[in-house]
């Protein structure tokens, strides 16, 4: 464990019970949705990568424009 978690750690100990336990399931529910995250990302990678591969090729062939910030409102 690093210095920092085991500074953060006991800073939560001095914590009223009920404190602790909101922090406990805010940290579990944290590292619940990065994982989520996580996977949904590495899930993506093919689909990310034909869509990367195609705007280039759409970039090479000259299919695509600057972008102009004010067209988007």
């Amino acid at each position: 464990m690093t210095r920092l978690m085991q500074k953060a750690i006991a800073e939560l100990t001095k914590l009223p019970e009920d404190q602790q336990e909101t922090m406990a399931q805010w940290i579990l529910d944290e590292l619940e949705d990065e994982a989520r995250w996580e996977q949904a990302f590495a899930a993506s990678l093919p689909q990310l990568k034909k869509l990367g591969d195609q705007a280039l090729k759409d970039y090479q062939a000259g299919r695509t424009r600057e972008l102009e910030p004010d067209e988007l409102e």
